[in-house]
């Protein structure tokens, strides 16, 4: 996902943010400090001297679901409540195959709207309108013609 992203990031240059979300509401998979994500990145994985592109930024660790999600994802999952990819149960499933069923979800309470797993993602255009929402399994790669189509409005 962070190659995919990149790649992206590096194709569109400055008509293009990426905003990568750090959150560890997902099986606990992202336990770095805020400060160690990027040399995680770099050495462990993706790793092979990873570096995120000038117009590649990471956050530091927010909740996305729950009493206690940031406002962001409040405000996203308002105009935008499920993925537009999310057909005939191919990305709301997603958390429930992914996540053992002997770890609880991990906010509370839990709303249809909910990020389902790591990599969801949001497509802002640039007055700050969420324009489309994607779930982890849609390949960021194939996020160009909607970015290309976003860039011509």
């Amino acid at each position: 996902d962070f190659v995919q992203l990149n790649a992206l990031a590096e194709k569109y240059g400055d008509k293009l943010v990426v905003l990568g979300v750090n959150c560890n509401q997902f099986g606990n998979q992202q336990y770095c400090k805020d400060f160690e994500l990027l040399n995680s990145l770099k050495y462990v994985r993706p790793g092979d001297g990873f570096e995120l592109k000038k117009n590649f930024h990471i956050t530091a660790t927010i909740d996305v679901n729950g009493d206690d999600e940031h406002a962001l994802f409040t405000f996203l999952k308002r105009a935008l409540p499920y993925p537009s990819d999310d057909n005939g149960g191919r990305g709301d499933d997603f958390i429930y195959k992914t996540q053992p069923n002997t770890m609880p979800l991990q906010w509370s309470p839990v709303r249809r709207s909910d990020i389902t797993w790591n990599f969801e993602k949001f497509l802002i255009g640039k007055d700050g309108v969420p324009a489309k929402r994607y779930s982890p399994k849609f390949e960021n790669k194939d996020l160009e013609a909607d970015i290309d189509a976003l860039l011509k409005k």
